[in-house]
């Protein structure tokens, strides 16, 4: 038999064909070239394993263009895209957070792609500052002050601390000594605003005069972190900020609060035990507040910082301000968000992340059944039935690093495939939309809380695109 590898055409063979030049116009010439090296460099090493498939294929140059076609095509799908969350996680950190308000997302597109006054004072017909957008909707609605945005909370920790106690002390708890997630510390972030750690109390309890006797001259802050991602319960006692604050007040040094969340309407509201919010924080004599944009206040990923204006501007002037600066379009997000917070009686129903949070139960299983219902159609009843498909109770989470402990009744829709969830859930993250589900007790669920209405029929196409493929896929 001969070699098959002696009847591959070359790459100007191969472009001459009519679906080559196709690709070329699609993808352009260069990038067309080089997936057909690549598709003539695999069928050499496949011929080289086995010769015997290729005996009368090698020379077709089709059987390089379907290759270099699947190439240029998986190499257009964009590394970030939307992912159909079945998780029931609400704030799902991996998975970005809060989804935005469709006012934040006009919002964002209105800006994208224009000039703007994000440096530029209309009225002066001169520089500004990008430091003025969302100030006095942040002062608004917490009382603050003054207000400044960052690029996230952690950043904007590490400017207040940087800003206040550079070379000297700050005194945290050690109970609220945490780490805040991607394995980032609370003391690394003190040491790194340039600052130095004084530990307070005890891991279980700390009492206002830990704190007193902790002071010192080299003291330039008092630290309090909200414990946002864990509980300690038990034989427990800490200082509040009333507390802290008359405490600082009286050694002249600012309280900075580390609240995290982001929460702005009651938590009752929401279903939720309590949570302190920004406001209450401030009004308890906190000096600076610091919050995340993109947590329980369901906006973009930023940082805010509240509090007295003269500790903010001195943040403003801070040289590090500038390497944490926000961008125009994470502007305009938040502020589209911040300014839903001016109608409470529909904030909740307009914030997706708030409306994921208060959604009932009731609501939840009619929904839940309804895409089951819409799954069954697309499976017909005898693969949803071979399947398991079925409509479960379920539990999720808020996410985020917010209410630890805290367990959400939802619904979901289940399946119990016979190649088990494990290939389902590969399957279905492969696709396109991808769907990230959760397994329990072996069981893969999609919990409907966190999907939005729209995505419902998308979601069974995927379902039934899912199961065909592990349902073909060899033993």
């Amino acid at each position: 038999m001969n070699d098959p590898r002696s009847s591959i055409p070359g790459v100007d063979a191969i472009l001459s064909d009519s679906a080559a030049q196709a690709l070329v116009e699609r993808f352009g010439r260069g990038r067309t070239v080089q997936a057909i090296r690549d598709a003539i460099d695999e069928v050499r090493a496949e011929i080289a394993r086995d010769p015997a498939p290729w005996e009368g294929r090698a020379g077709r140059p089709e059987e390089y263009l379907v290759r270099a076609r699947a190439a240029l095509e998986e190499g257009e799908v964009p590394s970030l895209r939307h992912v159909i969350n079945g998780t029931g996680v609400v704030l799902h950190t991996n998975l970005g957070r809060a989804p935005l308000a469709e006012a934040a997302v006009d919002a964002m597109r209105r800006v994208a792609g224009r000039y703007t006054n994000l440096e530029y004072d209309l009225e002066e017909g001169r520089r500004g500052s990008r430091y003025v957008h969302c100030v006095s909707l942040l002062t608004e609605l917490s009382g603050a002050e003054d207000a400044l945005v960052v690029n996230n909370a952690a950043a904007a920790l590490i400017l207040a601390l940087n800003t206040l106690a550079l070379g000297r002390e700050v005194a945290v708890s050690r109970g609220e000594l945490v780490e805040i997630g991607g394995g980032f510390r609370i003391p690394e972030m003190i040491e790194r605003a340039g600052a130095r750690l004084v530990e307070v109390g005890s891991t279980n309890r700390t009492r206002v005069g830990d704190y007193e006797a902790a002071l010192g001259p080299e003291t330039k802050a008092i630290l309090k972190v909200h414990r946002s991602n864990f509980r300690i319960t038990g034989f427990t006692e800490e200082a509040s900020v009333a507390e802290l604050a008359e405490l600082a007040a009286d050694h002249e040094v600012p309280l900075v609060h580390d609240l995290g969340s982001g929460l702005m309407v009651p938590a009752t509201e929401l279903g939720l035990p309590d949570e302190p919010r920004a406001a209450e924080s401030l009004a308890a004599g906190a000096d600076v507040v610091v919050v995340s944009g993109d947590k329980l206040l369901g906006g973009t990923q930023a940082g805010v910082i509240l509090g007295r204006a003269d500790l903010i501007g001195r943040m403003r002037r801070n040289p590090l301000c500038r390497a944490l600066r926000v961008d125009k379009v994470t502007l305009a997000g938040l502020e589209a968000t911040l300014r839903l917070y001016r109608r409470p009686e529909r904030v909740s129903a307009e914030v997706p992340t708030l409306a994921m949070l208060r959604v009932s139960t009731s609501e939840l299983e009619a929904r839940a059944r309804a895409l089951c219902a819409r799954i069954r159609e697309v499976l017909g009843s005898e693969r949803a039935d071979r399947v398991g498909l079925s409509v479960v109770r379920t539990r999720g989470a808020v996410g985020g690093g917010t209410y630890p402990g805290v367990e959400l009744d939802s619904w979901a829709v289940a399946l119990r495939p016979a190649v088990g969830p494990h290939a389902l859930a590969d399957a279905l993250r492969g696709g396109s939309p991808p769907v990230v589900g959760r397994i329990v007790d072996d069981v893969l669920t999609l919990d409907v809380r966190t999907v939005f209405p729209d995505q419902e029929h998308e979601l069974a196409r995927r379902v039934d695109e899912a199961l065909r493929g592990t349902e073909a896929a060899p033993a």
